[in-house]
């Protein structure tokens, strides 16, 4: 296959941007240590990036030692660029361990 015969490169961008249609809910996990303030901390980035989030529907999962704690959050997704820096606001915060 020649060079001519690949798409170029902002095709490729495109396709890799489009695999979620904005806007539509759009889950993220959360994993930290379980202390004071961290789900406040979580839920108060997610309300930075969606201002429509909804505390109410956040879903917590303890480890099997209680030690951590997982966080579902549903935020609305309107762009590739907002869940980017959201996934950057979470994983750059000290209490946050993993974010999938």
């Amino acid at each position: 296959m020649s060079a001519s015969q690949f798409p170029p490169a902002s095709a490729a961008d495109s396709r890799k941007e489009s695999l979620i249609t904005y806007p539509s809910p759009f889950p993220i996990k959360v994993m930290g240590a379980k202390v004071d303030g961290f789900v406040h901390a979580v839920t108060t980035i997610a309300r930075q990036f969606d201002p429509t989030f909804d505390a109410a529907t956040v879903e917590l999962r303890d480890s099997s030692k209680g030690n951590y704690l997982g966080i579902t959050i549903t935020v609305l997704a309107t762009s590739r660029e907002q869940l980017d820096d959201l996934y950057r606001a979470l994983t750059a915060h000290p209490m946050v361990k993993v974010v999938l």
